[in-house]
């Protein structure tokens, strides 16, 4: 299961908050998980340079098809203008077919609180799945 560490693309401004942005992403396929994870670096490769990034991780379970990321963001404004940019934007809407379900979850910390661990993110995951779950009901 590789995960890719905590990284710090831009410095956090002391007695700040951000943004933390945590998901869970699962393939149709097998078959598509070699794609999926190619597209996955490059994502990877724009938020390293990403304006108003405060810090990234991805942790991929490549026999499960399923991957999580994690993100902490200056803002909301950051964190969209992020998503959409290339090759993000062109990133998710090519594999919006490939996926057989997501979570997005939003969160506000200290940045003093950074990096988030995966204990903690998963645990926001899995609470925005129930209710997400509820609300489908």
């Amino acid at each position: 299961m590789p995960t890719l560490p905590w990284t710090k693309p831009n410095p956090a401004q002391p007695n700040t908050r951000a943004l933390v942005m945590a998901s869970r992403l699962e393939v149709k396929s097998m078959k598509y998980v070699p794609g999926f994870f190619l597209k996955a670096l490059s994502a990877w490769g724009q938020v390293r340079k990403a304006p108003g990034a405060l810090g990234a991780s991805l942790e991929a379970q490549l026999t499960k098809g399923v991957f999580f990321t994690l993100s902490a963001w200056e803002d909301r404004d950051a964190l969209y203008t992020y998503a959409k940019a290339e090759p993000h934007k062109s990133i998710m809407t090519g594999l919006r077919s490939t996926m057989r379900g997501s979570t997005f979850t939003f969160w506000e910390v200290p940045v003093e609180e950074l990096p988030i661990t995966w204990k903690d993110a998963k645990a926001h995951i899995d609470a925005q799945a129930r209710v997400d779950a509820e609300s489908a009901h």
